[in-house]
């Protein structure tokens, strides 16, 4: 059998529950839904784009020799500070969990990492329970739709925070013509996206990342809403399969 086909033998599982994910998934983990009988539709309701502007880019460059306190609460942060760094540079970083974290350790090293943590709430707390001093320079690389918990949190304790925004989220909203089992949401972005050409069924289940999200959810609609507070891709989906498993027919 070549490379990259299925054999002919295979027989796709008859599908009980149908769920619309808005965040691209590995393979493995949709593979793992289909054989609990669980079919993972995906559909992105948002993009995001670097900034690269030359001012931005400098900034980012300019931090580089500097022994800063940087704040990462998104991959996406992740990845368009990394872009303009010619080598490691000598932070303190905290970070989100899930991918984020995963991101940081890759390009700064497990050693650079402070603390992580699964809210920007408690990793504000933990921000606040370890910068050495109010006068260190903390920079939170975020997007233009950042969340306000983290950056008030800290300012209420009067540590100074440097916004820099570094990538931007666009709604690519469209309309869905299934009805859905299950939709799981990632962040209120994708959310109004979602939304702003979408109904859902009262008896669809609504997944959902962080609180805030949940609250722009029941901004829209009353659906039961199961709340997942760590941020990681994979561990959504086990509470959404965990959830369909015990209510198998």
């Amino acid at each position: 059998m070549e490379a990259g086909k299925l054999s002919k033998t295979f027989v796709m599982p008859a599908y009980k529950f149908h769920i619309l994910c808005t965040r691209p998934l590995d393979e493995l983990i949709i593979h793992k839904a289909a054989l609990k009988s669980i079919k993972i539709d995906l559909g992105s309701f948002i993009r995001t784009e670097n900034i690269h502007s030359k001012e931005t880019i400098h900034q980012i460059e300019s931090f580089q020799p500097k022994k800063i306190t940087a704040i990462f609460t998104s991959m996406n942060a992740v990845d368009a500070v990394t872009k303009h760094l010619s080598e490691k540079p000598n932070w303190k970083i905290f970070s989100m969990g899930g991918i984020t974290k995963e991101k940081v350790y890759q390009f700064f090293g497990e050693s650079s990492v402070v603390a992580t943590a699964k809210n920007a709430t408690a990793l504000a707390e933990k921000i606040i329970a370890n910068i050495s001093s109010k006068s260190d320079e903390a920079v939170f690389f975020c997007g233009d739709q950042r969340l306000n918990e983290l950056p008030e949190t800290l300012a209420q304790k009067g540590i100074a925070v440097n916004e820099l925004v570094v990538y931007k989220t666009i709604q690519t909203p469209k309309s869905i013509e299934k009805n859905y089992d299950a939709v799981v949401f990632f962040s209120p972005s994708a959310v109004h996206s979602f939304f702003s050409v979408n109904t859902l069924p009262t008896n669809t289940v609504i997944f959902s990342i962080g609180k805030t999200t949940t609250a722009t959810i029941q901004s829209y609609c009353s659906n039961m809403i199961i709340t997942s507070e760590w941020p990681g891709k994979e561990q959504m989906i086990d509470r959404v399969l965990d959830y369909f498993d015990s209510n198998k027919k």
